[in-house]
């Protein structure tokens, strides 16, 4: 994969991820009361801090977001571990997080709109 250090693939990479995640918090709360079934997260800010920290530029290839299932909070007698109040919570920091990346993505194009203006 070709190394970048553009801040608008590090935004796209980003947004893609809350996209994921979004999905994800939906799913788990259509299964709210499916007997054995376990929440999904997505890991993504581990990787991108990684890439941050990482030496070079970054691959971008790096920093595909990831399904998994922590299985690390407390199931229910149905099997299940899916907690509304969690899943709600989740929702209103992915959406800080998506609104953050859609304010630095503006903030951007308005750089470049200024850069291109030269009136």
């Amino acid at each position: 994969m070709a190394k970048t250090s553009g801040i608008l693939d590090l935004i796209e990479a980003g947004i893609k991820a809350e996209s994921l995640r979004q999905k994800a918090i939906a799913g788990n709360i259509a299964n709210l009361e499916t007997p054995g079934y376990r929440r999904i997260d997505v890991k993504f800010e581990q990787s991108l801090a990684k890439a941050l920290n990482s030496p070079g530029k970054l691959d971008i290839g790096e920093l595909e977001p990831q399904l998994y299932r922590p299985n690390k909070t407390p199931v229910k007698g149905n099997g299940n571990d899916v907690n509304l109040e969690t899943e709600v919570g989740e929702m209103v920091k992915n959406t800080l997080r998506h609104k953050t990346y859609i304010r630095v993505l503006n903030k951007r194009y308005r750089q470049l709109e200024l850069a291109i203006d030269t009136k």
